[in-house]
């Protein structure tokens, strides 16, 4: 069994002929994992050869648009363009169940009985869930928003952290400790630097703080590609560093960057 990344969708909430709204696919045995869904994630799934019509779990690091937008989009393919039977696990911060009610009452009931089982579950920081045999999920709150998480897959081969969108955070960074791959976001140059948000430097040097042994960043605005991202991540972090693009694949093995 492999436990492997596929970051989907690499950009933000700025419209992007390259980069589409945050998405990441993870695949670990019978887990194929969603993490975030937002603008073009569906066609995106479709043409990197990514099994979309086999999803088992999207989970949702919070509630922005440009993470969540496409799910209602995601369910409404499943309804309608595959013989699906199989459930879908829809995770998220407390409120991702009510969510799910405020856009089956602005769509139609089709969104909470889609036609296959769909269960919805809020979750618990700090409290791991199973996805499917050793494969499990733990978040973790990050400051961005009320409820923003970090999410990290953990499996035989290795543990995965996403940072979603986050501010600096120590606590992440123990939390991440000694992960074989942190998926984190560098939205801005460090000159444009925000409360809420990594920069290359912020970024490096959370992967330092965590010892993680790899480091690929994504959720990048258009003015931090004008900058010498890996430059600025190595003032603050030695390992390997990938900026990665839609499409790029990853394989997690325990131990190794």
């Amino acid at each position: 069994m492999s436990l492997s990344l596929v970051t989907v969708g690499t950009g933000t909430v700025a419209p992007s002929a390259t980069r589409s709204s945050p998405a990441h696919w993870v695949e670990s045995g019978d887990v194929r994992l969603l993490m975030d869904c937002g603008a073009g994630t569906i066609h995106r799934l479709a043409q990197f050869g990514l099994a979309w019509e086999r999803v088992s779990h999207v989970v949702l690091t919070h509630f922005h648009m440009d993470h969540v937008g496409e799910l209602p989009a995601l369910l409404f393919a499943l309804r309608h363009a595959t013989q699906r039977e199989a459930p879908l696990v829809v995770l998220g911060p407390a409120g991702t169940v009510q969510l799910l009610g405020r856009l089956a009452a602005a769509y139609g009931a089709w969104v909470s009985e889609p036609g296959f089982p769909l269960v919805l579950l809020d979750l618990t920081a700090g409290e791991p869930f199973p996805l499917a045999g050793d494969v499990s999920l733990e978040a973790h709150a990050t400051p961005h928003c009320a409820e923003s998480l970090a999410v990290a897959v953990s499996a035989p081969e290795g543990r995965l952290v996403y940072t979603g969108d986050t501010g600096e955070s120590t606590d992440l960074a123990v939390w991440a400790a000694g992960c074989e791959l942190l998926l984190a976001e560098c939205s801005l140059p460090d000159a444009m630097a925000i409360a809420g948000h990594l920069t290359p430097r912020r970024s490096g040097a959370l992967a330092a703080l965590a010892r993680a042994k790899r480091l690929v960043l994504t959720h990048l605005y258009p003015p931090v590609e004008t900058v010498d991202i890996r430059s600025a991540v190595a003032m603050e972090y030695a390992g390997p560093v990938s900026v990665a693009r839609d499409g790029d694949r990853f394989e997690i093995v325990r131990g190794r960057p």
